[in-house]
């Protein structure tokens, strides 16, 4: 069983990498190569001396010959430029995920059709798929059946791979699985150009001490989910066998992952009951428009129940996201 993942020095590579490394396995079966690609890989990193691991440096559409030297059996695609880079970058943004998409499924399908193993592809999609205007709608409670209509470069990217995939899947070049992502909070290290990231500054940083900017009206309701659970999230709808019935992947098309439907306001409420009014009180609130026009597109209320019935949960609360970044910290500072 050889996997890749692409993207796999990022928050949630790692993140996964991890998970895979601890069981050694993929639905059942054990690893015999775990291939890591990403265009930066951190000096140092345990992650590349362990034996099972090989690494591909460097831009992926430019690596593809290594990551398919062997056959591909299971291939996690997380690599992509976020929201925000790509609002502000509009051909990176094509390159980054449309182009090295497009490439990725060319390589899955030479695979195949020179005889090699249909490839199983878990693509990391994005609630920013759908879309609403604010100022001329209230904000939908959307499902997998919600029409996608995305108001950032970011989603409409994301949109154009999950069809990309969705039609690779149809004609049995890859078997394509789309996990919607909501908003990964509270992330560690430092802030990205995801127009999201304030989500986890406005925690982070208060939590060490440090101020942060809040561009967003503290009203705005926002869609998270706690690492844990997105990764768990991931290999679930990765590892599920298609099929009717609980506990199967049923059709083609994507699943959003379980979210948790929190205001900033709550965010900041728990931020004090957690860590004081010290902390709270490094928070400034200061909209940006370019920030809120982004964020507040997003729906925030999203039916859980395609995700439900794969064994999946959101979180119970986002005291209990805070509580799991504090644990994750307190295990990295021993």
């Amino acid at each position: 069983m050889r996997v890749v993942i692409t993207g796999a020095f990022g928050f949630l590579g790692r993140r996964l990498t991890g998970a895979l490394l601890h069981t050694r396995t993929f639905r059942g079966a054990p690893i015999t190569r775990l291939v890591l690609a990403d265009r930066i890989v951190p000096l140092g990193s345990p992650e590349a001396a362990d034996p099972l691991v090989d690494i591909v440096h460097g831009d992926l559409a430019d690596r593809l010959d290594e990551v398919f030297a062997q056959p591909v059996d299971m291939l996690f695609h997380l690599a992509a430029a976020v929201s925000a880079e790509c609002e502000a970058d509009f051909d990176l943004g094509m390159r980054a995920n449309v182009d090295t998409t497009r490439a990725l499924l060319d390589a899955a399908r030479n695979q195949s059709a020179d005889g090699g193993p249909v490839p199983r592809m878990l693509f990391a999609s994005s609630l920013a798929v759908y879309g609403f205007d604010p100022k001329l709608s209230d904000p939908p409670t959307v499902s997998e059946s919600t029409l996608p209509v995305p108001r950032s470069s970011y989603g409409t990217q994301k949109l154009i791979c999950e069809y990309l995939i969705a039609d690779h899947t149809r004609r049995g070049f890859v078997d394509g699985r789309v996990a919607r992502l909501m908003t990964v909070a509270v992330r560690p290290g430092r802030p990205n150009a995801a127009a999201s990231g304030f989500l986890s500054g406005i925690i982070r940083e208060p939590l060490a001490g440090l101020p942060a900017t809040c561009p967003v009206h503290p009203d705005l309701r926002v869609a998270l989910a706690a690492p844990r659970r997105t990764i768990k999230g991931v290999l679930r709808i990765a590892e599920a066998e298609r099929g009717v019935g609980p506990g199967r992947l049923e059709g083609p098309g994507p699943v959003n992952l379980p979210a948790l439907t929190v205001s900033v306001a709550e965010m900041l409420a728990t931020l004090r009951q957690v860590a004081g009014d010290a902390a709270a009180g490094l928070v400034t609130v200061s909209p940006d428009p370019a920030v809120e026009a982004i964020v507040a597109s997003w729906p925030a209320v999203l039916d859980n129940g395609r995700a439900a019935a794969l064994g999946l949960e959101p979180d119970p609360g986002f005291l209990s996201v805070v509580r799991e970044y504090l644990a994750d910290q307190s295990g990295r500072n021993r």
